[in-house]
């Protein structure tokens, strides 16, 4: 299986080493290398009929070419007619095109449609043939075709040779395509059709073995602190507050107090919308902890984020007679060394900080309960590093990221998940409009009518700074204008994440304390920032973020009791209406997985590992497949069925399987 690399034309020293460096060292490991996109130029869409937001073929004739240069962007562009119309083609900083397209040509071109003063192909790739051209993620020092080509020749070296470890009869019973088939159509489709029983084949497999391996997971989930809790002081705890929960904070919270009752290590996903009150069911867990003697710690992924929990930890568990102390990583060596014998004597019940809480020199008294906010980018092993500073300590994650929940049986099946499913009363709606170009001025009129009633704004755009290959808003541009010419006199700050750490967190705070009208950003202001005075979102480009990133950026407004506004500038699309219409996270969340799939909506792709990262563009429907498959393997884990995929399972996740007993 593992066939050198050497014999393949084409791949001189350089490129074995370009590969190698990728990771790439033989035949096997190239064809599990599989195309994160796929070209199809066998259906040519009439100019007429292209819509926004797809990629499409497109045969036309080239008029009007033209280069020009827009700072330091140089821009191509042409006008591409055929019998039903004409739309324009631009290419960023591409200026030998300008030779290639003669007016007149006949050209066969692909790209994605977008809205740009009307609707245009952007960077639209010159194809020489039809077919369904595969394209696989960039490997430094080797051009695409080059890749495809030694990609055909291993094909060759391993035709007929791919083991096909599934058992039989699940394969006819989920209807699932040979895997040698799979391998080359995944590589070489001849049809649209073949393509998509060879991607079903392989995300069904890489699926399957995945919920699975996480079962195996589970199943090494030790003793963990066993921590009473009388249900009259989860009462006490709902009392001290000054308004009572919701029915569904009641359950969840009901929920982890039967988790750390049962002394087996609590492992457990909670998950809600923004505003649902997640918070206060992570302050009713810590407290609980200590009620028992056992110390807890809650970890968050900024600086900003921790004090603010540090500050809300202050005001609900400390009258309760709870100690709470914070630790970062800006502190002073004076400040690290008290908080850290703090920690280590049990002084603080609670701490509460970012990384630095899980740093070697930080040892705690007795650690029963590890609650890590905003950490659903993180794998096994991250949940767990904390948890590895206790005996067993019991884990919480808290995520206000909405996933649809068969998605989230997938990516959190080690870990079992409640959803916060409703919302305090009382909290303001978001307004959501999609504000077209022409109407730029009148919208800035309304953001210093809102400044000047007392409230705040941000504008956030999809770029730090200018690109050279996007057309896109960027934040430094944006924080200039603004500040110097559209919103003059009104006091405009400016974060972003290139910015130092020091840097960012001290333009968040203050916003946060109110000496700034308007913060102009990128989206890290997307994760846990509370301003309850910001009653204004602006985002640039709208239509270049997912609608889950959108949401979740919208959920920076309406903390206060005032009216609350977002604004989407771009034209108007049927993606962007769903936002105009609901405020529901799971109904956008479940929307965005339809689009674009899982990796797209949680903000990532996958490639490498045990799998071949195809999972990421399954839909809902394979995602449900398969899980039901998993758990009935699982119910009869002694049939011949299950014992073949729990050892496919053991083999491909060996290495993960490893390092979570070693935690």
């Amino acid at each position: 299986m593992d066939v050198n690399l050497s014999g393949i034309r084409g791949l001189g020293k350089a490129r074995l080493q370009a590969l190698k460096a990728d990771g790439i060292e033989t035949v096997r490991q190239l064809l599990l290398r599989l195309p994160s996109e796929y070209r199809d130029l066998t259906r040519v869409t009439p100019i007429d009929q292209l819509r926004e937001g797809e990629a499409a073929a497109v045969s036309g004739r080239i008029e009007a070419p033209r280069t020009f240069r827009k700072g330091h962007l140089s821009i191509t562009s042409a006008k591409v007619s055929d019998e039903s119309g004409t739309i324009r083609a631009v290419w960023y900083n591409q200026p030998w095109l300008g030779k290639a397209l003669e007016d007149g040509r006949e050209v066969l071109l692909y790209g994605r449609v977008e809205r740009r003063n009307g609707l245009q192909l952007t960077s639209p790739s010159i194809e020489k043939e039809r077919g369904i051209v595969p394209v696989y993620r960039k490997t430094a020092g080797i051009p695409g075709a080059v890749f495809r080509d030694i990609v055909a020749q291993a094909l060759g070296v391993m035709e007929g040779q791919w083991p096909d470890e599934l058992p039989e009869a699940l394969k006819k019973r989920h209807q699932l395509a040979e895997r040698n088939f799979a391998m080359r159509a995944a590589h070489l489709p001849e049809s649209m059709e073949a393509l998509e029983a060879a991607k079903r084949r392989l995300a069904f497999e890489e699926l399957l073995i995945y919920q699975v391996g996480l079962w195996l997971l589970r199943g090494q989930r030790s003793a963990g602190a066993a921590i009473p809790c009388p249900p009259e002081e989860i009462e006490a705890f709902w009392g001290s507050l000054p308004y009572r929960p919701t029915k569904a904070q009641a359950r969840v919270l009901n929920e982890i107090a039967n988790d750390l009752a049962d002394g087996c290590q609590m492992a457990r996903l909670v998950q809600g919308d923004v505003g649902c009150g997640k918070t206060a069911i992570a302050m009713g867990a810590l407290y609980l902890a200590a009620r028992q003697g056992y110390q807890g710690a809650l970890m968050a992924p900024t600086e900003v984020l921790a004090r603010q929990h540090y500050e809300t930890a202050k005001q609900i568990l400390e009258p309760l007679g709870v100690s709470c102390g914070l630790l970062t990583g800006s502190m002073t060596a004076k400040e690290h060394r008290l908080a850290h014998e703090a920690i280590a004597s049990g002084q603080w019940r609670v701490a509460i900080g970012t990384h630095a809480l899980i740093s070697e020199k930080v040892a705690y008294e007795n650690l029963g309960l590890v609650v890590t906010d905003e950490q659903h980018r993180f794998g096994v092993r991250q949940r767990t590093a904390l948890g590895a500073k206790g005996q067993s300590a019991n884990v919480l994650v808290m995520s206000a990221t909405p996933i649809p929940r068969t998605l989230s049986l997938i990516l959190y099946g080690d870990l079992d998940i409640s959803v916060v499913d409703e919302l305090p009363p009382g909290r303001t709606p978001v307004k959501t409009r999609v504000v077209p170009g022409e109407k730029r001025e009148a919208l800035y009129g309304f953001l210093k009518k809102e400044v000047a009633a007392g409230r705040q704004v941000y504008v956030v755009c999809p770029l730090v700074e200018e690109s050279e290959v996007l057309d896109a808003q960027n934040a430094q541009a944006m924080y200039e204008e603004l500040r110097d010419h559209s919103l003059n006199g009104l006091r405009v700050g400016l974060v972003h994440g290139k910015m130092k750490s020091a840097e960012k967190d001290a333009a968040l705070e203050s916003f946060r304390r109110g000496e700034m009208d308007v913060l102009v950003s990128t989206t890290v202001i997307e994760v846990g920032v509370n301003v309850p005075g910001a009653s204004v979102m602006v985002v640039e480009d709208a239509d270049r973020f997912g609608l889950a990133q959108l949401h979740q950026l919208r959920g920076r407004v309406g903390r206060g009791a005032e009216a609350s506004w977002c604004f989407l500038m771009a034209e108007p699309s049927e993606k962007l209406k769903l936002m105009t219409q609901t405020n529901d996270g799971f109904e956008i969340a479940r929307k965005d997985l339809e689009n674009r799939g899982p990796g797209d909506v949680l903000g990532y792709r996958q490639s490498g590992g045990a799998g071949y990262g195809l999972w990421q563009m399954a839909d809902g429907r394979l995602l449900k497949e398969t899980h039901d498959e998993a758990r009935s393997l699982l119910k009869r884990p002694d049939s011949e069925e299950a014992r073949q995929v729990i050892a496919l399972a053991r083999e491909e996740l060996a290495e993960r399987l490893r390092e979570v007993a070693m935690n």
